[in-house]
């Protein structure tokens, strides 16, 4: 099997422009990458750092896994299109589920509030948000050329440590509820950043409850040429 790489791009900081489109697949009104600005982009970009700066050593075992488990690459210039029909049925199955799906090139980004998937402080899954998560797995076995990431966040609230251990106490009970719903392991990283990448502000309560979040980003296995 060719040799496969994970597709990496910097997070842009970007101004504000309110630009709006209609999602062809849904009716949904989609916010351009531009009117998104740095909220979104510093989850992703934290995610595809994360990649990108782990040991050679772990690239090869992570290569070495995916290729056991026969998940190959997607062929040719076949990327867009594959994430393109991935992010429609994301969006028609979480529709009004209180889970944002966001593009970013040639990734999916499905961002998880803590109001809907934990109770405060905790890291056991609502009961109430198995369904949501069991609607996302059916999209992730149909589409299985992608490595998934799951991100826990925190606000600002309490000490570095404890929002480092509950970011991935957390990112762990979404990653590991995966599994159990078949979901190949070796797809599936778990990783908590604590506070270090905000989307909003810390100093209100509803800057605190947008930080306070599960990440799923899914990026796309492809070839090297």
């Amino acid at each position: 099997m060719k040799k496969l790489m994970i597709a990496v791009m910097t997070a842009s900081f970007l101004l504000v422009t309110g630009c709006q489109t209609f999602d062809a697949y849904t009716g949904e009104k989609k916010t351009s990458n531009t009117a998104k600005g740095a909220g979104i982009g510093a989850g992703v970009g934290a995610v595809l750092a994360y990649l990108t700066n782990r040991k050679k050593s772990s690239k090869k075992r992570k290569k070495a896994m995916l290729k056991a488990a026969g998940i190959g690459a997607i062929a040719g210039g076949g990327v867009g299109y594959y994430m393109d029909t991935q992010e429609a049925k994301l969006r028609k199955q979480l529709r009004s589920t209180g889970v944002s799906v966001e593009r970013d090139g040639d990734n999916i980004n499905l961002i998880m509030p803590g109001n809907i998937t934990f109770q405060t402080g905790k890291s056991d899954l609502n009961a109430g948000f198995h369904d949501v998560l069991n609607s996302v797995v059916l999209v992730l076995n149909e589409f299985n050329q992608t490595v998934i990431v799951v991100s826990g966040h925190t606000d600002s609230v309490g000490s570095d440590a404890s929002n480092q251990t509950l970011s991935e106490r957390r990112a762990t009970a979404v990653a590991d509820y995966l599994l159990k719903k078949q979901v190949v392991e070796a797809r599936i990283e778990a990783v908590g950043f604590g506070e270090k990448h905000p989307v909003a502000d810390n100093g209100s309560d509803a800057g605190r409850a947008e930080n306070r979040r599960v990440e799923l980003s899914l990026i796309p296995i492809t070839e090297e040429s």
